[in-house]
Formats: C-alpha cells, sequence, structure tokens
C-alpha cells in the first residue's frame, strides 16, 4: 500500500492548529496539508476541559487570532464560547476537510537520506498508519491529555465521596448542597469555586500557599464602545494593540518593581474580601509577581462568593485523606462530599510523541529551543508555544506567520531543509520556562533548554518577537539550510 505524502503535517487541531492551518492556506496556499488529532473532535483544550465555569484566564482579544475579530461582549470568554470561535474559524476557512480525527500520532522519525519526516499514528492496538511528510508543525499543547497531575494524597482510597480532577469532569456530577474542598490556588481552582459556590452548600479552596489574584470586568468597555463606531476589523486591532501594551508594560514594571506591585495587588484583593480577612495568610504569596501567572478573578466573583458566606480560603497542608474528609496538618478537619483535585497539568510536550532522527531517539532535556520554535539538530520541525505572561496566541499566530515565511524563503531558494545546528559548546544553558509554577518544575528535567544568548533565548517579549519573527532575517550564524541533495553544501 502507498504511503500518503504531505508538504506539510500539523499535529493538533486546537487553537494553534486551526490558526495554523489558516495562516498556511493564505501565505503558502501550493503547500499540500493534513492536520492529525488525536481525539474525535476539534478544539483542544477548549473541548477537553468542561469542569463547571471553565473559561480563558486572558482576555479573548489577546487570546483569539489576529486574523479573525472576537465580537463578543465577554473579553473573558466562556470555555464553550471559545470553543465555538475556533469552530467557526475552521469552518469559515474551509480547515474542517484537512482534519483527520482519531489520529494520535506515536513516533515521528527523520531521514536525512530521504529527506522527510515518517509518521506514525496508533489508532488501535492492532492498527498504525503511516504518513510522510517534508514538514512537521507541532501544534499539541504543552500537557498530557490522558491524565492531569494528582500527588499521592495519604489515605485517599479511604475517601467515602467522590474525587474529581477538572481535567476530567464527569458529565452528570449532581454537586447541588454538597461541601465540596478544591485542592489548589491556580486559575483553575480560582475559576471553580465561584461557580460551584452557586449550587453547592459550601465550597473551600484549600492551598498550601497563596497566589496572586486580580479583579477584572469580564467585558472590556473600550473593545465594546469601539465596536459601535469602527468596522468590526478596527475596533479588534486597537483592543489587541491596547491590550498586549497594557499587559506588557504592566510585566516590565512587575519585573522592576516587584515589592511595590505586590503590595498595590494584595491591597487590591483586601479591599474586596470581608472585614477580618487574614490577609497576610491566605492571599499574600511568598513569590513576586508573574513568577508564576497571575490569577484573573473577572467581577470579582471569587470574592463575591466569600463575601455572601458560600465559599472560603483555608491555608494548610494535608496530613491525610479521611472517609468524611481531609485532616490537615494543623490538627483540623475539612468535611467533604466532594474533592476536586485541582492540582495542576501533567507538562508533556508533542502529545507524548517520540522523535526520532536518523534512526536515534532524541532527548528533550538534551536540546536547545530556537528562536522559542525550533530545536538544535532537528531538522524540519517546528512547535507552537505560547507565553507564560501574555496569551498564547499572541505568540502561536507569530510562530505560524514566521514558519509560512519560511517555507515561501525555501521555495524560492530551492531548499529542502532548515535545521538550527549548535556548534558552540559554551552557551550558557538555562532552564527552558523560567517559571516557578509546579507543573513547569515537576517537568523541568524533561524540557529542553534555552541559552543566555539570541538566537537560543526564549523571549518573553510580544514586541520583540514582532520584530525578530515577523521581519527580522531568516538566515544566521546557526541555521542551515540545504537543497534536495543532502549532500549538497549547506547555506547559512
Amino acid at each position: 500500500m502507498q504511503i500518503e505524502h504531505f508538504d506539510v503535517l500539523i499535529v493538533g487541531a486546537g487553537l494553534s492548529g486551526i490558526g495554523a492551518a489558516v495562516h498556511l492556506q493564505d501565505q503558502c496556499p501550493n503547500q499540500r496539508y493534513a492536520i492529525l488529532e488525536g481525539r474525535e473532535r476539534s478544539g483542544g483544550t477548549w473541548d477537553l476541559f468542561n469542569y463547571p465555569g471553565v473559561r480563558s484566564d486572558s482576555d479573548m482579544h489577546t487570546l483569539g487570532y489576529a486574523f479573525k475579530p472576537w465580537l463578543a461582549r465577554q473579553a473573558i470568554a466562556d470555555g464553550s464560547e471559545i470553543l465555538k470561535y475556533i469552530r467557526e474559524t475552521a469552518a469559515e476557512n474551509n480547515v474542517e476537510q484537512h482534519i483527520r480525527y482519531n489520529h494520535p500520532v506515536e513516533t515521528a522519525a527523520w531521514c536525512s537520506n530521504d529527506g522527510c519526516w515518517t509518521v506514525k499514528i496508533r489508532q488501535s492496538a492492532t492498527e498504525v498508519t503511516t504518513l510522510t511528510a517534508n514538514y512537521l508543525f507541532m501544534c499539541s499543547g504543552y500537557y498530557n491529555y490522558k491524565r492531569g497531575y494528582t500527588p499521592d494524597f495519604k489515605g485517599i482510597e479511604n475517601f467515602t465521596g467522590q474525587i474529581v480532577h477538572p481535567q476530567h469532569w464527569p458529565h452528570a456530577l449532581d454537586y447541588t448542597d454538597k461541601k465540596i474542598v478544591v485542592i489548589g490556588s491556580g486559575a483553575t481552582a480560582v475559576t471553580l469555586v465561584p461557580e460551584l459556590a452557586r449550587q453547592a452548600a459550601q465550597v473551600t479552596m484549600l492551598q498550601r500557599s497563596p497566589t496572586y489574584m486580580v479583579s477584572r470586568p469580564a467585558e472590556d468597555r473600550f473593545a465594546n464602545r469601539a465596536q459601535q463606531y469602527l468596522p468590526a476589523k478596527w475596533a479588534y486591532a486597537l483592543t489587541r494593540w491596547k491590550n498586549v501594551t497594557l499587559g506588557l508594560l504592566f510585566f516590565t514594571y512587575c519585573q522592576k518593581y516587584p515589592n511595590r506591585v505586590a503590595k498595590w495587588l494584595i491591597q487590591g484583593v483586601a479591599d474586596l474580601l470581608p472585614v477580618g480577612t487574614d490577609v497576610k495568610r491566605d492571599f499574600t504569596p511568598s513569590y513576586n509577581p508573574w513568577d508564576q501567572r497571575l490569577c484573573l478573578v473577572p467581577d470579582a466573583d471569587m470574592f463575591n462568593a466569600i463575601n455572601q458566606g458560600k465559599a472560603n480560603v483555608v491555608t494548610d497542608h494535608i496530613d491525610e485523606i479521611m472517609p468524611l474528609g481531609i485532616k490537615l496538618k494543623s490538627g483540623r478537619l475539612l468535611s467533604a462530599d466532594l474533592i476536586v483535585t485541582a492540582t495542576g497539568l501533567d507538562m508533556q510536550l508533542f502529545g507524548g510523541m517520540e522523535v526520532y532522527v536518523d534512526g536515534k531517539l532524541v532527548n528533550m532535556a538534551d536540546s536547545l529551543t530556537y528562536k522559542g520554535m525550533m530545536f538544535s539538530d532537528m531538522p524540519n520541525f517546528v512547535m507552537s508555544m505560547g507565553y507564560t505572561n501574555a496569551s498564547w496566541t499572541l505568540k502561536s499566530d507569530l510562530t505560524s506567520a514566521y514558519f509560512c515565511r519560511l517555507l515561501n524563503y525555501m521555495t524560492t531558494n530551492a531548499y529542502t531543509r532548515f535545521c538550527p545546528r549548535r556548534e558552540d559548546r559554551t552557551l550558557k544553558l538555562e532552564p527552558f520556562m523560567d517559571f516557578s509554577s509546579g507543573y513547569v518544575q515537576r517537568a523541568r528535567a524533561r524540557l529542553p533548554k534555552q541559552a543566555s544568548t539570541k538566537p537560543w533565548r526564549l523571549n518573553q517579549n510580544y514586541f520583540k518577537d514582532l520584530w525578530t519573527l515577523g521581519f527580522g532575517p531568516l538566515t544566521d550564524q546557526v541555521m542551515e539550510f540545504r537543497g534536495r541533495d543532502s549532500n549538497s553544501e549547506s547555506v547559512r
């Protein structure tokens, strides 16, 4: 049976993958492509997560695509609205016909002699499909879709109620009038608590340590007013630039004056809480702002739930899970009918796919990231990875546009392969992501590295990347280009 060949294989039909396909169709219309999606539906994160209240943790004018305006009034959007937006984008651009569902990629192997990638898709225990492609564009996100992270709590098997991880929320779970403990203090917990509190008897957010929170309106008044007077694309572009600029200025200010910002953020939360709240214990983090992502609280919904007596926050460590609740290190017992383990993600690159280059399994921990989108000594391979301090799509849009520009450059010059080569072994190596969040720290040993100098540096700055990826040169001292003959002289 003849193996089907493509110019480009995009892995993942979520926010990044659909966006990459639209860029590819628009800027490289002669490239034949397919999207391989491991699940039976598109949407990625926004189809997988269906826990109560699931929403964006950044505004949709920057989380949305640069080419498709976000028109809804809510800037902090529900997961269902984001999923609708992604699928609308696919339908409007005829991307759906290129998606192959239930195609989880098991391995991808590059052969220099053939000058292409061979991809194996495990569709069942006995059925493996093989495809080949000139280029791989990984848009599969950064976490394990099969499971979230749950610590090995002592006594967890003794709990007589139900334990749920938000990543796999049961569709018909009834939590009406139940006592709920949500373990965790990140964005998922902060989203869940006020939503669960609407129907539950009581919701307790149990945290080991506090997280920085900031309340802002769910609607962007500037955006909604602009839509009244300007064409949709103009209003969207203006709002996008406004939010990108303000976000970067705030991040820069946090880096320069962390103590000043911390005091301001904590006071902002204190002003929204009941008198007598122990703000120092429950809402004062031990790290600087933006060492981890800030938790967005739209319209102060979580603080409203606390003020109404429907929710509370407890800062302590778990000693043991008991049959009827959680015993804390302090000796206190939290009664619970339902425990929600909002304890984080299991970080995983490429959806668990194994990568081989000329027969050798690639250990990603030995790789260096190039411009935050490629890896040393991996030919014709690109990954879409978002920012930690801004919306994911800002970077994925830039990555897709750069990839298309690179393909057109190669076509013009009759090149068939590109590869960033790491030859300088004196580079000062640093962690891939300079972030103290638990899911990053747990995966650090498995992640690639970055260096302190360009082009091996992972920027967390949209404006720098806009220049570098959007307008900067495609050639440099480490990027190697070759023609169809793999033995031909490389060009840099």
